[in-house]
């Protein structure tokens, strides 16, 4: 556990360096992916049709899914920053 005499630099690093593995699992839960789904999603592009239709490499209820994690972890390091400026 982190302390209140922990660097101010380091507490930081840490919550940032949290945000991508917090990202990946909130995704993974809300999408019902696994660890390499998740990563074919990533690398997936959108493909077009012979009649120009384009068929997107991630669904609309994936993509507002992924909106809602973005927002969740705005705020939780939003809050995450304030308890760290506040010490």
């Amino acid at each position: 556990m982190i302390d209140s005499n922990t660097n101010f630099l380091l507490l930081l690093h840490a919550l940032y360096a949290e945000l991508p593995i917090k990202f990946r699992e909130r995704v993974c839960e809300e999408c019902g992916w696994s660890l390499p789904t998740f990563y074919r999603n990533m690398r997936a592009i959108n493909r077009v049709r012979k009649d120009n239709k384009v068929i997107p490499a991630i669904s609309r209820a994936e993509k507002d899914k992924i909106r809602e994690v973005c927002g969740e972890l705005e705020e939780c390091l939003q809050r995450g920053i304030k308890q760290i400026f506040a010490r």
